[in-house]
């Protein structure tokens, strides 16, 4: 197959190492020949250190890197089976982008987004033969991370779905084919982990330091929300809550926090400025105070109330989100779980969380949050009611 990757970027750059490691024939496009020269570099430095890990040798490193050739013309992607969009959050060029591709590329070439959060519908309405269009969403790095999410528009043929399903497959990686709707599965079922905890810093009941600890600790997060944001990139994450939280004509859910806009707004994004909801060196590792050490100690007990108070909040808030994901067709429960598991590690998925938790626990607490703050956010999933009122579960 040829693949056709649009963008050198991280995201890019990475799928490109996916295609071509699965013997793809890869040409990355991109318009500035230094970011071409930056990604060939990168890509030589992963795989010699993947060579010195012994999981490739230098036969395997050689064959990858023959697979992609390395373009600034658009229309260098006209021989392409498959051409996959990696660029910037911005619907405008990518519909410029999309429609300029559709005039070199074959009647039967599909057309791919790896778009976070744009609807795909609105893409694909930019070229004449819409049912080619389809979105295909990595997660990043994109060699490393499991799942890819292939979103059909109203518009994609059967034929589309069906092929990018077997080609995302065939590179040996997750599928969970989700519906055109904000967010599609992970981006939106992770709103809360973001969400609630900045609610309850902003409520003053705990600090940064306390709530990562309580969800790592209780939770067995790998990293808890605040240390995450920092590490996506406050810019990042809160320009994917505001598009979500448009998306879905500003449903409370998904209303974004003004602490994290403030930070975006002060350019404290996080590692890669060296400041965010922690201080960071220049190599991007977190530099700890005392006083952050003390309250992690403080944090750390299983049995704090308050830990146990943080981390049943967040969970639920999750496991209703995810909840609402099945009642409205978003997507299968095994591929709500297996997104959140293989595309943001959470240890569990949820709805198998749930059943464990108990679906009467999961409706008292999400009844008792919206009994004691009266907000639309903490409504309760008509399907977590039903499941509880018939005495059935997810799995």
């Amino acid at each position: 197959m040829k693949v056709g990757i649009i963008g050198s970027g991280t995201m890019g750059s990475g799928i490109a190492q996916v295609a071509a490691t699965a013997g793809c024939m890869v040409k990355l496009y991109d318009t500035k020949q230094v970011a071409l020269d930056k990604s060939k570099a990168a890509l030589e430095k992963i795989l010699n250190r993947l060579i010195q890990k012994g999981r490739i040798d230098d036969a395997e490193k050689n064959r990858i890197q023959s697979n992609i050739s390395y373009v600034n013309t658009l229309k260098d992607l006209g021989d392409s089976d498959l051409t996959i969009e990696a660029i910037v959050e911005n619907l405008d060029i990518k519909q410029k982008v999309f429609s300029e591709l559709e005039t070199y590329v074959s009647d039967t070439a599909i057309i791919a987004s790896n778009t976070s959060s744009l609807s795909i519908a609105s893409i694909a309405s930019s070229l004449k033969k819409p049912e080619r269009c389809i979105g295909i969403h990595f997660f990043n790095p994109a060699p490393l991370m499991k799942l890819v999410e292939v979103i059909p528009a109203i518009q994609t043929s059967k034929e589309v779905l069906d092929k990018a399903t077997q080609t995302i497959a065939d590179w040996k990686k997750v599928v969970a084919v989700a519906k055109d709707t904000p967010g599609f599965i992970v981006n939106r079922v992770a709103r809360p982990f973001y969400g609630e905890s900045l609610r309850i810093y902003e409520e003053g009941l705990a600090d940064f330091a306390t709530i990562d600890n309580a969800l790592k600790t209780l939770g067995k997060f790998r990293m808890g929300p605040f240390e995450l944001m920092d590490f996506i990139g406050n810019d990042v994450n809160y320009t994917v809550t505001e598009t979500v939280f448009t998306a879905f004509y500003f449903d409370s859910r998904y209303k974004p926090s003004f602490t994290q806009k403030r930070l975006s707004e002060a350019g404290y994004l996080g590692r890669k400025t060296g400041k965010g909801y922690y201080d960071y060196d220049e190599n991007g590792k977190r530099v700890t105070s005392s006083a952050d050490t003390e309250r992690s100690r403080n944090a750390d007990s299983h049995n704090s109330e308050l830990s146990q108070q943080i981390f049943n909040r967040v969970l639920v808030m999750l496991i209703n989100e995810a909840a609402d994901a099945l009642f409205l067709n978003i997507a299968s429960a095994e591929d709500i779980d297996n997104a959140m598991t293989k595309g943001v590690n959470y240890p569990k998925g949820l709805l198998a969380w749930a059943d464990e938790k108990g679906i009467d626990w999961c409706v008292k607490t999400l009844d008792d949050l919206y009994d004691e703050y009266h907000e639309d956010r903490y409504r309760c999933s008509p399907l977590l009611r039903k499941l509880n009122r018939e005495g059935k579960t997810f799995f």
